[in-house]
């Protein structure tokens, strides 16, 4: 087993070394072909979402979800433990200088999200039952006719119900266990059968539940987070422009441990800060386009400005406040030095802000909001491409599967599913981001303005 879980997390750095540059190579392509669609729109995007907020009378159905809904839905698949477990991990291994190449990808990853939710709306079709329903298994098989784009999208849908509806909701529920543990010394187990037992009710509700319940608990965690993470840094006001300078400067230099004896080259501040930038906010791995593809949209371009949103949000807000704070607290020198990292690490930083109790809770208590909110979206993701795979009948044996594993991670921690995790969602993204690349013509037409009736589409000018 050791040699196998070796194997598995060489085979996954190797596999998210090049998803490094292809993502951001990609997000640079998607940033040119719309003209920078993520400046040009950002002020329209920013409009949609917070001139039209509606934590009330929205109704989700077979005809799909609101705007506000579907971006609720892909925030709570963003913001995640990728936001706290992850930041620190790209701290400890890549130095301050991290945040700043997150920041990069965010930037050029906006673009990305914009073409997966606009290809998504674009290419989203009604079900037997009359239900809409879309995602990139659709845009795959646009893309690409015949067996090829069949397979293709075979090999998504079964990467991503392994990745996240399995694998994935594994490793959160990992996540909230351990913080609950080492806040109030909560057993693991009972934990995992709480989460489970909430989360198996939204389940079974369907699309109107779980939009239901991320359109209110996405933005009372955003706002909660927000505002301690925004006292913690009131409290640090000493230290912020120092943790501010550090970031834009150890992203171009090296950054040294005092007495530790040893030091982050840029290399590593780029590979780590890069890597789990992408993993954080999501963008061009193929998740998000599940909610997007069912928002009640005049025009597909309005989703994909609110997709944009998602990723500005994730990153440049929640997952910077986490960093800032993290900096601002001088822990991170201690966890480089003594190798720490992890949730310790996050609530180690808070708690010298909030204090020795309130800190820890505070962080256990974040990441059972990100970390449940994500079980719930990627339990949704991943349901789309059973329904694909399967049939609507599979759905619930699916979400008995879902539960078990949720029990499961939270006591649980095989290092085998954790790197494997790691690795589908990797591999995800190729089927992925092809198709957005061999639909890049399209894509260019719509961030133009220009109207595409895909009745009309010519198969041979698509796959140019």
């Amino acid at each position: 087993m050791q040699k196998i879980n070796d194997l598995v997390l060489a085979v996954s750095d190797f596999v998210w070394l090049i998803l490094m540059f292809v993502l951001v190579g990609s997000g640079i392509y998607f940033s040119i072909k719309t003209k920078f669609v993520q400046i040009r729109k950002f002020k329209s995007g920013w409009n949609k979402v917070f001139g039209n907020i509606k934590f009330f009378g929205n109704k989700a159905d077979n005809n799909g979800m609101s705007s506000f809904q579907a971006l609720t839905t892909a925030i709570a698949a963003q913001v995640g433990t990728g936001n706290i477990v992850g930041c620190v991990t790209a701290l400890v291994s890549g130095g301050p200088g991290a945040i700043f190449w997150m920041w990069i990808a965010a930037f050029f990853g906006m673009s990305t999200i914009y073409s997966e939710a606009t290809l998504a709306q674009v290419t989203k079709q009604k079900s037997k039952s009359g239900a809409v329903i879309g995602g990139p298994v659709y845009y795959i098989k646009q893309a690409f006719k015949g067996k090829k784009g069949t397979i293709l999208a075979t090999i998504f849908s079964i990467l991503i119900i392994l990745a996240l509806g399995i694998m994935g909701n594994m490793v959160q529920s990992n996540s909230i266990s351990d913080g609950f543990y080492n806040a109030f010394g909560t057993p693991k187990l009972a934990t995992g059968i709480i989460c489970a037992l909430i989360a198996g009710f939204i389940f079974l509700g369907g699309i109107s539940r779980i939009a239901s319940f991320t359109e209110k608990v996405v933005p009372l965690m955003a706002v909660l987070y927000i505002l301690s993470g925004a006292f913690c840094l009131f409290i640090f006001r000493h230290n912020l422009i120092p943790a501010i300078v550090s970031i834009y400067k150890y992203a171009f230099t090296p950054y040294a441990v005092v007495g530790g004896g040893m030091g982050i080259v840029v290399k590593q501040a780029m590979r780590f800060g890069v890597a789990r930038g992408l993993f954080s906010n999501e963008a061009g791995m193929g998740s998000t386009p599940h909610s997007h593809a069912i928002a009640k949209v005049k025009n597909p371009t309005d989703q994909g400005e609110v997709a944009m949103i998602g990723v500005f949000f994730d990153t440049f807000v929640v997952l910077t406040i986490t960093a800032l704070v993290i900096l601002c607290s001088g822990i991170l020198p201690f966890a480089m030095e003594n190798s720490i990292t992890g949730v310790q690490v996050a609530q180690k930083a808070f708690s010298m802000a909030l204090g020795k109790t309130a800190g820890p809770a505070f962080i256990a208590i974040a990441l059972l909001f990100f970390a449940f909110s994500t079980i719930i979206s990627w339990y949704f993701f991943a349901e789309q491409n059973v329904k694909y795979l399967f049939g609507k009948r599979a759905v619930k044996f699916f979400a008995v599967i879902v539960i078990v594993a949720i029990i499961l991670g939270s006591v649980l921690k095989v290092e085998l599913v954790w790197n494997a995790a790691d690795l589908f969602n990797g591999l995800m993204v190729i089927p992925n981001i092809l198709a957005l690349l061999a639909l890049s013509g399209l894509i260019g037409r719509l961030a133009k303005g220009k109207k595409v009736d895909m009745d009309k589409e010519n198969k041979s000018e698509i796959q140019k």
